[in-house]
């Protein structure tokens, strides 16, 4: 993993079209990926949500975020087309997408299922 997309603190990590594939395709650790856009509001809604998933699976699990302007292959290459959506890769394949504001807890809940 590139050095600047290693979490420091339990933070999520910012990922781009070059830093997708090394961080989340080619990693063996799970990785949570939250893509979104500046201008949603319910992309900032999830926020607070995805900081304490990336704080309370700090040790298992990789929870990043993906601008979807600033990142038209990756986002192309998934098919996004509404957001928010959390994208959950497991070794590198995707294994489940959750699309829209949803609570901490029901994503946790997938996220325990794929651990």
């Amino acid at each position: 993993m590139n050095q600047e997309n290693v979490a420091v603190n339990n933070e999520v990590v910012h990922l781009d079209d070059d830093s997708f594939a090394t961080s989340v395709i080619e990693s063996k650790q799970t990785a949570l990926v939250d893509f979104w856009a500046d201008w949603c509001q319910p992309c900032h809604m999830m926020v607070p949500t995805v900081d304490a998933l990336a704080e309370e699976y700090s040790d298992r699990v990789l929870v990043a975020k993906l601008d979807v302007d600033a990142n038209p292959m990756t986002t192309h290459k998934y098919g996004i087309r509404g957001i928010p959506a959390l994208l959950l890769f497991k070794e590198g394949k995707l294994v489940q997408q959750i699309v829209g504001v949803k609570p901490k807890e029901e994503i946790a809940r997938i996220i325990e299922n794929n651990l």
